[in-house]
């Protein structure tokens, strides 16, 4: 897992954009040798996936969103009760973003991009995303770019660690 921080409007949210294909840019992205302009924007989102900050959700109830909703997952992102049939606009914004993580993981991403995802989060349920994600990465052989303006949890999560500055990537030790 890669950490990225940096001051708000320093790019770490367009970076992931870019990365995921969803805003225009002038570098070169590649994963596993394949160029992200050779192949469609949807297929490859399937291998590279963000959660954004803000997750959208445009069905009435939460397990329309779903292939499958397994219980055990959500259980495991800290929800007590089933949720599927759960209104949208019932959800707070914390469990949007453990939800959004479950939907996202659906399609078995190899890169998975976060935007800030447990900013809404109280310390036990961030500490339960934060291990649920882990367990997916090692089991999937699957690796993450987190963004966060919170340096302790980018430490604690991180093998590696950058910073944006003034447009600039740095490696932080």
């Amino acid at each position: 897992m890669i950490g990225l921080s940096g001051a708000s409007g320093s790019g770490k949210s367009r970076l992931l954009r870019a990365l995921a294909d969803m805003d225009e840019h002038q570098g070169e992205v590649q994963l596993d040798n394949i160029r992200q302009q050779d192949i469609s924007a949807h297929l490859w989102r399937r291998k590279v996936a963000l959660l954004p900050a803000e997750t959208s959700w445009w069905f009435d109830t939460v397990g329309l969103h779903f292939g499958e909703l397994s219980e055990q997952h959500c259980q495991l992102l800290g929800f007590t009760e089933p949720v599927a049939n759960w209104s949208i606009s019932r959800l707070s914004s914390g469990e949007k973003q453990r939800l959004g993580l479950l939907r996202i993981l659906q399609k078995q991403p190899d890169v998975i991009l976060l935007d800030e995802p447990t900013a809404n989060l109280d310390k036990k349920n961030s500490i339960l995303f934060e291990n649920f994600l882990i367990d997916y990465l090692q089991k999937n052989n699957a690796c993450a770019i987190w963004v966060s303006h919170d340096t302790e949890q980018l430490q604690r999560l991180c093998q590696r660690r950058y910073i944006i500055k003034d447009g600039n990537i740095s490696h932080v030790d």
